[in-house]
């Protein structure tokens, strides 16, 4: 298995765009910041500016939101938050990633979230914060399997989540 992470491309539009509605049924936002009927070329680019922390939106930071391909197919993607505001601060965290249905169980959330781990590092990030849904016990697995070590449980009752610490 060989993940590589990489920026979204013109080319990816159609995969993307599949992604997209096959995780809303999951309540997950594959796309992260794109609406549909969005221009592909110009999400594009607000994406590389908010790579490089410039022109973001307002309550944003600078993050790369990343491609997972295998083999050339979008098998899912990651985004990697540099900086944490007060929302990514309690409950969204550095990275938020996910896995197309279809290519789940093959072992590629664990390499997504290893690969970036090592893009947060990179862009100096020495505490990664990393969190999931209480009852979503794969990604909890995902996350203890790559060194995550459980913080705490938040929430109420049905909306309870998990925060784990990388150092």
């Amino acid at each position: 298995m060989s993940v590589r992470l990489r920026a979204f491309t013109l080319d990816d539009y159609e995969a993307a765009m599949a992604a997209q509605r096959e995780l809303a049924a999951d309540g997950f936002d594959f796309l992260w910041g794109y609406n549909e009927g969005d221009d592909w070329a110009q999400y594009l680019d607000t994406a590389k500016d908010a790579a490089r922390g410039v022109n973001l939106r307002e309550g944003w930071v600078a993050a790369a939101n990343l491609a997972a391909e295998v083999d050339g197919e979008l098998v899912g993607r990651s985004s990697v938050r540099f900086a944490l505001n007060d929302y990514l601060a309690e409950r969204g965290g550095h990275i938020g990633y996910g896995v197309r249905p279809q290519f789940r169980r093959r072992g590629y959330a664990t390499e997504i979230l290893r690969l970036s781990l090592e893009v947060a590092r990179a862009h100096a990030v020495t505490r990664v914060l990393v969190t999931c849904d209480d009852d979503n016990l794969a990604s909890a697995g995902v996350i203890e399997k790559c060194g995550g070590v459980l913080e705490s449980v938040r929430g109420e009752e049905g909306e309870r989540y998990r925060r784990y610490w990388f150092a």
